[in-house]
């Protein structure tokens, strides 16, 4: 397993934030490339990178496409968007694999690429859909986690019978846990109880250092790293990475 699209059609739940520092704290292990397919560009904003050419000009495929990629780190790199990716949404709607093609070109330099799809069941997340094989859930802690669940496994089944046979789900991950309160036991209690081993085991709280890295362009390895949300998102790339293996 190469490709981890990091998909959830809710906005608000984690998505780029997990995204980014699981793509960093995979880094410290594989070559890792995090490809922003968000035209809201918050994961390219949340590392520094602001209106560079990116994703779609690999989907237009105007230029070479080694050429889009701006390093991180060592082993990080990420393929930014822009606003241009706007209109993609519009272009890509009879073209669910395109995705898939563009990414092709990029694999032999990287050990795993991380799609961060944007919060819609649109054409762009279908696309991260056919162009993945796993599939990464993050989901808040709240009354209708499960709901939302079920509706986007629905669609990845649809996805799966159509255009995308190998996809399969990695895991769903529990964010903005508070154990404080009774609602977020609860939801990780339902949650474990109708998915069991699908959960992954790691939960990431609330915390809000991992609220404050992205506007110091930061992941929060390097931001925070001794912080409750670095040591979940250090435990999450190390259970992602046993999940990867046993795929």
């Amino acid at each position: 397993m190469k490709r981890i699209a990091i998909v959830n059609q809710k906005g608000g739940v984690g998505k780029t934030t997990t995204a980014v520092n699981l793509a960093a704290f995979l880094a410290a292990h594989r070559r890792v490339l995090l490809v922003d397919l968000d035209p809201q560009a918050n994961a390219s904003s949340g590392l520094g990178i602001n209106g560079a050419k990116g994703v779609y000009t690999l989907l237009i495929g105007d230029e070479e496409p080694h050429s889009l990629l701006v390093p991180i780190s060592p082993q990080f790199d990420l393929l930014p968007a822009n606003s241009d990716l706007v209109g993609a949404n519009v272009e890509l709607g009879d073209q669910p694999g395109r995705l898939r093609e563009a990414l092709s070109a990029l694999e032999d330099r990287h050990d795993l690429i991380l799609i961060d799809a944007p919060p819609s069941l649109g054409p762009l997340t279908l696309n991260a859909l056919v162009a993945a094989e796993g599939l990464i859930v993050p989901v808040q802690a709240e009354y209708y986690a499960l709901e939302g669940i079920a509706n986007l496994l629905r669609t990845v089944d649809e996805v799966r019978a159509a255009w995308n046979p190998t996809l399969r789900l990695l895991g769903v991950l529990i964010t903005m846990f508070d154990p404080r309160t009774l609602l977020s036991q609860q939801v990780e209690a339902n949650l474990r109880a109708h998915l069991k081993d699908q959960v992954f085991w790691t939960v990431i709280p609330r915390n809000v250092r991992l609220a404050e890295a992205p506007s110091y362009a930061q992941p929060i390895a390097l931001y925070a790293p001794t912080s409750s949300g670095a040591h979940a998102y250090r435990r999450l790339a190390e259970e992602v990475l046993r999940r990867v293996q046993e795929a």
